[in-house]
């Protein structure tokens, strides 16, 4: 798996920023979204990135965050609060 090709394919679709704000209990704009999203990508480190089935899962513990990517088309596909232990 290569973190800096997700990097470079990562897309969107008009749903996804919905969802992502739902999700995050945010109302970034799609600009926002898309930094906030690619700086996150690009500071984790790389362990915490796994393929599972067709997609990449990549958590930041920092941010809380996990983000899901389909592996064929990198497209995101949900961002995830993750559960505090």
């Amino acid at each position: 798996m290569n973190k800096q090709q997700i990097l470079e394919k990562l897309c969107y679709t008009e749903l996804v920023y919905g969802r992502i704000n739902k999700k995050l209990k945010s109302s970034f704009s799609k600009k926002e979204i898309e930094v906030f999203l690619f700086n996150i990508l690009k500071e984790t480190d790389k362990q915490f990135y796994t393929k599972t089935g067709k997609n990449f899962y990549i958590s930041n513990l920092e941010n809380n965050i996990r983000i899901t990517i389909n592996s064929n088309t990198f497209r995101v596909i949900t961002v995830d609060r993750l559960k505090k232990k």
